[in-house]
């Protein structure tokens, strides 16, 4: 059958031809997306409807295929803002992901990743639902999928859902001001600062959360503002948490490991870094960031941040996390200019250090 006329089953009211012609469009979602935008994108529409009621297993598997091809379509802008600022499907997707039984919360995460890349979905930071009880949140979106993250890891909240990709939604969203806000300000409900809770999983075994936990905290550390409560082993404490992806089984000479941060000075011999290396090259470039106010860099030359980058210069044999540690170790072994302010650095560390950007595909 031709993929255009399958398209226009996907609204069968019969739900097994339904699922049949779902099940046959998840390959078209990739390499003819163009028939899903026909007429206005009415098969958008058509496959959003299908994913609001699915406590049938039939209905799940319908979910399955339709959450897929829309998380492949995404790429495309057109698509992006129709399913993004689609406000009843976006309550839909939220209300479902919290789901403890929620077949489908991992796609749910995927999808809502690509969402994220519109711009008009950070108003989702003032969005409201109740939570479930058994997720320990209170009713702001925001705190519910940080809590589904932290908790929901490795099937501990939805045995059929890691929720590793809700990492991504993060990143996105920390490129706006205001969630960057929210990121560094301590919560009433559990009056925890929401970013202390992700740090830890820079060094996890998901390859997912560990990129896009380095991405959200690179992109919050754009606003320079928040700097001093990143940096402080009181209020944050990012740099442990940045350095030890980076960090190797190295030694160091005797005075520059007593004066690093307690977290680097006892590794172990087998101890590794991240092996992606755009995770190296974006703790890097956070690094670089924190160096761009002059209480940044002295405190980065204090606690020895210089022996760490040199030896990944050396060690990681890739390009761009070597022009990287390059711009980073300009910044900490250059003479401070007197008169010199912290917004001039600001600007030019900026023109070289992007926000990241990231497309799920299924």
């Amino acid at each position: 059958m031709h993929a255009i006329k399958l398209v226009a089953f996907i609204a069968n009211p019969n739900p097994q031809v339904r699922l049949a012609a779902a099940e046959n469009l998840v390959p078209y979602s990739t390499t003819e997306p163009a028939i899903f935008k026909t007429e206005q994108l009415k098969p958008i529409k058509h496959l959003k409807l299908l994913i609001r009621d699915h406590p049938v297993s039939e209905n799940q598997k319908i979910a399955e295929h339709v959450l897929t091809i829309l998380i492949n379509l995404s790429g495309d802008p057109d698509v992006l803002k129709d399913v993004a600022a689609d406000e009843k499907f976006l309550g839909v997707v939220l209300d479902h992901i919290v789901g403890q039984e929620e077949p489908n919360a991992n796609l749910l995460a995927m999808l809502l990743a690509n969402m994220a890349k519109w711009d008009g979905f950070k108003t989702i930071l003032g969005r409201r639902q109740p939570a479930p009880e058994a997720l320990g949140s209170d009713d702001s979106l925001m705190n519910q999928l940080m809590d589904l993250f932290v908790k929901g890891q490795g099937g501990m909240f939805n045995k059929k859902a890691d929720f590793d990709y809700l990492a991504y939604v993060f990143a996105d969203l920390a490129k706006h001001n205001e969630v960057r806000d929210y990121f560094v300000k301590a919560q009433e409900y559990d009056g925890v600062i929401p970013l202390t809770k992700i740090l830890v999983f820079t060094e996890h075994k998901s390859e997912v959360r560990r990129k896009g936990v380095a991405s959200t905290i690179k992109n919050v550390a754009f606003d320079v503002a928040s700097h001093p409560f990143l940096m402080s082993e009181e209020c944050i404490n990012v740099l442990p948490y940045v350095l030890l992806p980076i960090t190797g089984s190295e030694e160091y000479d005797v005075e520059d490991t007593m004066d690093m941060l307690p977290d680097l000075q006892l590794l172990s011999p087998d101890k590794r870094r991240d092996p992606d290396k755009n995770n190296v090259r974006t703790h890097v470039e956070t690094l670089t960031l924190l160096a761009t106010t002059r209480q940044g860099r002295e405190l980065l030359r204090k606690v020895k941040v210089y022996p760490i980058i040199r030896e990944t210069h050396l060690r990681v044999d890739d390009e761009a996390v070597r022009e990287a540690c390059e711009r980073l170790v300009q910044l900490l072994m250059r003479e401070e200019e007197v008169g010199e302010q912290d917004a001039q650095t600001s600007s030019k560390v900026r023109e070289i250090v992007d926000e990241d950007d990231e497309i799920v595909e299924v």
